[in-house]
């Protein structure tokens, strides 16, 4: 199947650390390495990785770093349709403890893709399914060519000025950045998702309402770094082969659950 996201990168530095440092204390990190990471950039390398046929729509800065994260997604297996900012790429720090958890420090502005860049959006014409991480109202309004739109309500702002039917919207029930207020949004999508990560979730679809459980993880747990952009881009795949959205939630939840197991952005470190 062919798949997209339209979104984001942010070029991360990443320190294994046995915990948190307090105020004013100096902890040696056991590993460290960098990488192209981010929600869009977590789920394009998901979709990857599920077999799709994966365009990656996105901005990078104009240094370096930005070159770097292009290159890095591309050996990915994204086709990467980048727009170049006038600013330098954004980077991020991304502590990981013992316990898998991540603190993540972010460095500079978010880059997204516009619609008015001159990137090929033709081609989500003939797209399955696209992931909306991030971009503008006129980006969000291209997405919407592709048969099946899953946004994450992260972009709220832009959702609602879009006026864009959604396919699914995946909102946190635990982190209010995340959060969504039924009505908030004009159509309202036809599906939304609440995460309540190793707890499972709920789900509204229409008058229809149900739960579903976190999957079995097949490991222990290494990292959660990137695992609600993991679910987000099982559920886009699942949803663009036409599952019914209890199947698409569990496959979703057993994405999820995967990368809560691998460790970085992509799980190959």
């Amino acid at each position: 199947m062919r798949a997209a996201v339209v979104g984001h990168v942010e070029w991360v530095r990443f320190a294994e650390v046995e915990r948190l440092p307090r105020q004013g204390e100096i902890v040696t990190a056991s590993d460290t390495w960098e990488e192209p990471a981010g929600g869009g950039a977590v789920a394009a390398g998901e979709l990857v990785r599920l077999g799709a046929d994966v365009d990656f729509f996105v901005a990078v800065g104009n240094d370096e770093l930005g070159r770097h994260a292009r290159a890095a997604l591309e050996r990915l297996g994204c086709r990467v349709h980048a727009a170049t900012r006038d600013e330098p790429q954004r980077r991020a720090f991304t502590y990981l403890d013992d316990e898998g958890e991540r603190t993540i420090t972010l460095m500079g502005s978010k880059l997204h893709p516009h619609g008015r860049d001159p990137l090929p959006w033709h081609e989500l014409d003939d797209v399955d399914a696209v992931y909306f991480s991030a971009g503008d109202v006129d980006a969000l309004r291209e997405a919407r060519r592709a048969r099946v739109v899953v946004a994450t309500a992260r972009e709220l702002p832009t959702l609602i000025e879009a006026h864009v039917q959604l396919d699914a919207l995946v909102r946190s029930g635990r982190d209010p950045s995340e959060g969504y207020r039924p009505g908030a949004l004009d159509p309202a999508p036809r599906l939304v998702v609440s995460t309540m990560g190793r707890e499972g979730g709920s789900f509204v679809a229409g008058a229809e309402r149900g739960t579903f459980a976190a999957a079995e993880l097949p490991g222990p747990v290494v990292d959660a770094y990137g695992a609600g952009d993991s679910f987000a881009a099982g559920l886009t795949f699942a949803l663009g082969r036409g599952d019914r959205p209890e199947e698409a939630l569990a496959f979703a939840a057993e994405c999820g659950a995967v990368a809560l197991t691998r460790r970085g952005a992509h799980g190959n470190r």
